[in-house]
């Protein structure tokens, strides 16, 4: 299977990370990913905020439901797109660096629950700015197993909404 696949599959939610840094050159090839990554008519309508103070990631955890453990990776990443631009972008870029890091062996858990206005006033966002997600970046202390996926069946359909597609893989 090639190298991209094996990176998808694997790619887990990790909740748990061990008190170590990530080098700085790993940190900016999984950045570069990120700055790589496609965007409608390339407007690249979209800043990254890179958590890497311990206090700073603290009260980025706690503007994030209280989601105390992000504060343990060595990093979190809050994707923030441009006033008047949509999210999708915005996915697409932090996927590319979520992607990148699992490639690297690190751990990462897209974060959608947060507090909006407590994350812009942490991290000094514009409030005319949108928050995508956030992720923690780090080494994971947990390698969970796959989780569950609905039948193929459900998922796609195939020239047609309600007509249902089924294939099979060699693979999981």
């Amino acid at each position: 299977m090639n190298e991209t696949l094996e990176t998808i599959w694997k790619r887990r939610s990790i909740r748990k990370y061990k008190p170590e840094p990530i080098p700085e050159e790993d940190l900016h090839l999984i950045l570069e990913a990120a700055r790589r990554a496609p965007t409608g008519s390339n407007k690249q309508n979209w800043k990254m905020v890179v958590v890497t103070d311990p206090e700073m990631r603290r009260k980025t955890a706690e503007a994030c439901s209280g989601q105390m453990w992000m504060a343990d990776a060595a990093v979190i990443l809050c994707l923030v797109t441009l006033p008047g631009e949509g999210k999708t972008n915005g996915a697409i870029v932090l996927d590319h660096a979520i992607l990148a890091a699992t490639s690297l062996g690190y751990g990462t858990c897209w974060i959608g629950a947060y507090d909006d206005a407590k994350v812009k006033a942490v991290l000094e966002i514009p409030d005319d700015h949108g928050l995508v997600c956030l992720t923690p970046v780090g080494v994971p202390a947990e390698a969970p197993a796959a989780r569950p996926r609905k039948p193929r069946a459900v998922l796609f359909a195939e020239n047609g909404f309600d007509k249902a597609m089924d294939y099979e893989l060699a693979i999981g």
